[in-house]
């Protein structure tokens, strides 16, 4: 079964852009469709709640959230959809995202939110269109040639230091 969806990439602030436009390159990389929001948990819940509630009707399957300092948009939204919620801790404050990192990670039950590394915006877009190729061939064929790209680079790596 072939369906394209979409998928979102909600930031607290537009200052966490810089992050986040490596997950939408990613995601273009691989050849997802995305949207990219500016939206707060707590500036603006009631929009983010919205969003949220409303992700399916719109065509998204998966949405991305930046988590930086208290990291609670991604935990926000995943408690009023039921699609995948990703978050990627940001490193923005003293303590060098960790907050971020174990805000997303300790939800409590019921209300999952997947966690990749501290600014690994990347990974979250590879998590997202992970998620998409269970239902859709071409996205499976295009992340098993990235992964294949990937061993290979490695391999001439290898080779590279085989005469040092």
């Amino acid at each position: 079964m072939n369906m394209q969806k979409k998928v979102a990439i909600l930031m607290g602030a537009k200052g966490d852009l810089n992050t986040v436009k490596k997950a939408a390159d990613k995601l273009v990389e691989l050849g997802a469709q995305y949207e990219m929001h500016v939206m707060s948990a707590h500036r603006t819940p009631d929009e983010a709640t919205a969003f949220a509630k409303n992700a399916i009707n719109a065509g998204f399957c998966v949405i991305i959230a930046t988590a930086g300092k208290a990291a609670h948009l991604a935990g926000v939204l995943a408690a009023n959809t039921t699609l995948p919620v990703i978050a990627i801790p940001l490193k923005s404050s003293a303590l060098d995202g960790l907050d971020a990192l174990l805000s997303s990670v300790q939800m409590p039950t019921g209300i999952p939110v997947a966690t990749v590394a501290i600014d690994n915006a990347e990974n979250a877009a590879i998590l997202a269109c992970q998620m998409i190729a269970l239902f859709d061939d071409d996205m499976r064929q295009r992340l098993e040639k990235m992964k294949c790209d990937i061993r290979d680079a490695i391999l001439k790596d290898d080779a590279s230091i085989q005469d040092l």
